[in-house]
C-alpha cells in the first residue's frame, strides 16, 4: 500500500497502486480535493483510478457526511455475471449478433409485474428497464478461458463447458434524476439523519435495486437470443453508498464491494475479464473495496486523434483478438471505447494480487460484445462528409 501525502488535517489517502500502473495527474489532484472535504475520514484508491466529472473514478471515501456527487449520476451502476446453460461452441456468433440487436429496442416484457415482484415502486423511468445505455456500458457473451482457483470456482457453480454473459449497466435516467434533484436544491453535502439525507438514501436504495434488476433483465434478453436459461454468478454495484451504524458513510465511485463474495472485473472489449475472490485477510485500509474494471487511460475526446476514422480501421474495431464480434454501429462510440482507451487489465489485477487483496478465480474471453446498433445522425453525417473529401482528392 502506498500513501498519497496530503495537507495537514486532510484525510489519509491509501493507494493500492504499484509504480508500474498508469495514474493520471488529474486523478491524483481530485483525490487530494476529496481528502479536504468536510467530514472525510479516509480514502482508498485502486489501480483503475482515473479522473471523473465530480471526482475520481476508482475510489472509496469514508465520511461522516453524505455527498451525492461522490456516487455520481448513475447510481447503482455495476457488473453482473450470469451463466448460460449452453456451450459456447453451440453459439453461432453471426446469428446470435443478429438476434441480440433486439437489445437496442425497448423490452416487451411486463415491466410493472417485474417491478412489483422486486418490491419496487413505479417511476417515470421504468420504460428503460432492460436497456444497456451508452458510454462504457455493455453486454458481453463470454467463455471461460481458464479456471485458476478450482475450489472457489466449484463453490460458485462455474462450469467451463458453459457460456456466460457479463452485463455492465446501471439505473439509466433514474439515477441521473436523483442527483440532479439534489444538486438543483443546493444539497451537495447532507448531514446524516437530516430530512434531505433520508430522502437521498431512500431514492438511492431504489435506484441500486432498479439497476440490479436492469442487469438481470438484460442478461435474460441476451439468454433469450442465445436460446438459453441463466443463473446468476455475481452481481455487484460499484456506484453506491453504505450508511453504517457508526455514523459514517462509505461512498464508492467505480469501486466494487469486497465484502459480498466474488467480484467480476472486466478489461476492455479486446481483453480477458477476471473473476476474483477477496482474501480473508483483506486490509482494512482498502475500505472493503476493489477495482471495478481496467479504468480509462485516455479520455474520450483524445481517442478521436489516436484512432483513424477510415472504414478499414473501424472495421478492425469490430472484431476482438479472440475472433469475437463487437456489435457497435455508432462510429463515435466505437472509437471512444476502443481497447486502446483503457489501461492494462493484467496490470490492474496484478496490483490487486500484489497488495494481497484478491485471488484470481477464473478468466473469461469475449465472444460477442454488444454496445449499440444505432448510428447517431451526426456520426452518419460526419462519415458522409469524409467520403466526399476522399472522392475530391481522387
Amino acid at each position: 500500500m502506498n500513501i498519497l501525502k496530503t495537507e495537514v488535517g486532510a484525510a489519509p489517502i491509501n493507494m493500492f497502486v504499484s509504480a508500474r500502473s498508469w495514474i493520471e495527474g488529474n486523478a491524483l489532484q481530485q483525490l487530494e480535493q476529496l481528502s479536504a472535504l468536510a467530514g472525510t475520514q479516509a480514502i482508498t484508491a485502486m489501480p483503475d483510478l482515473h479522473p471523473g466529472k465530480f471526482g475520481p473514478v476508482g475510489c472509496a471515501v469514508l465520511a461522516d457526511r453524505l455527498y451525492p456527487e461522490l456516487i455520481g449520476s448513475d447510481i447503482g451502476c455495476g457488473m453482473g455475471l450470469f451463466q448460460f446453460d449452453i456451450a459456447p461452441r453451440k453459439l453461432k456468433l453471426d446469428k446470435l449478433a443478429a438476434r441480440m440487436r433486439a437489445l437496442e429496442t425497448p423490452w416487451d416484457g411486463d415491466i410493472q409485474a417485474v417491478l412489483k415482484e422486486a418490491g419496487l415502486a413505479a417511476t417515470s423511468f421504468d420504460a428503460s428497464l432492460g436497456s444497456i445505455g451508452g458510454g462504457n456500458h455493455f453486454c458481453e457473451i463470454q467463455a471461460i478461458e481458464e479456471i485458476i482457483e478450482s475450489d472457489a470456482a466449484a463453490r460458485a457453480g462455474l462450469d467451463p463447458a458453459n457460456a456466460y454473459a457479463l452485463v455492465h449497466s446501471g439505473s439509466r435516467g433514474l439515477g441521473y434524476s436523483i442527483l440532479q434533484r439534489h444538486l438543483t436544491q443546493g444539497e451537495r453535502s447532507l448531514a446524516l439523519g437530516s430530512e434531505a439525507a433520508e430522502r437521498y438514501l431512500s431514492a438511492h436504495d431504489h435506484a441500486v435495486a432498479w439497476a440490479k434488476l436492469n442487469r438481470r433483465t438484460i442478461a435474460e434478453r441476451a439468454a433469450f437470443a442465445a436460446r438459453a436459461e441463466i443463473s446468476e454468478i455475481a452481481d455487484l454495484s460499484h456506484n453506491l453508498l453504505e450508511a453504517g451504524s457508526d455514523a459514517m458513510v462509505l461512498h464508492r465511485k467505480g469501486a466494487a464491494p469486497a465484502d459480498r463474495g466474488l467480484v467480476p472485473i472486466p478489461g476492455s472489449r479486446g481483453t480477458l475479464s477476471y473473476l476474483v475472490e477477496p482474501r480473508e485477510d483483506f486490509p482494512a485500509e482498502a475500505l472493503a473495496s476493489l477495482a471495478h474494471g481496467a479504468g480509462r487511460k485516455y479520455d474520450r475526446a483524445s481517442m478521436h486523434g489516436r484512432i483513424a476514422g477510415r472504414k478499414s480501421d473501424l472495421s478492425q474495431l469490430g472484431r476482438n483478438p479472440y475472433g469475437g464480434v463487437v456489435l457497435c454501429e455508432e462510429r463515435r462510440l466505437l472509437i471512444e471505447e476502443a481497447p486502446a482507451a483503457y489501461k492494462s487489465i493484467e496490470q490492474v489485477i496484478g496490483d490487486l494480487v500484489e497488495f494481497g487483496l484478491v485471488r484470481v478465480v477464473a478468466t473469461f474471453r469475449p465472444l460477442l460484445t454488444f454496445k449499440t446498433v444505432v448510428e447517431r445522425a451526426e456520426d452518419s453525417a460526419r462519415t458522409r462528409r469524409g467520403k466526399t473529401k476522399r472522392e475530391v482528392r481522387r
